[in-house]
């Protein structure tokens, strides 16, 4: 592992701190998952722009949504 120093103001360390003594880590293991949480949601929200972007220079066809739709059926009741 490497060692960096990071600048928070003093909020945003104290609410840090009283986070890790709750989830019983410490401050850098509190760090660690919140920094690993946030780029899983910036390469989630990437896939998703490249989807869109996908299917706008591709849109769906009628038959293709018309053949999803014919298997996403409820089972009936």
């Amino acid at each position: 592992m490497e060692t960096i120093q990071v600048v928070l103001d003093k909020k945003l360390l104290q609410a840090a701190d009283r986070a890790a003594r709750r989830s019983k880590v410490n401050r850098s293991a509190l760090v660690r998952e919140a920094l690993r949480e946030h780029l899983r949601k910036l390469e989630i929200r990437a896939m998703e722009e490249r989807e869109r972007e996908a299917y706008a220079r591709m849109p769906q066809s009628t038959e293709e949504a018309d053949l999803w739709e014919s298997v996403a059926v409820w089972p009936p009741e």
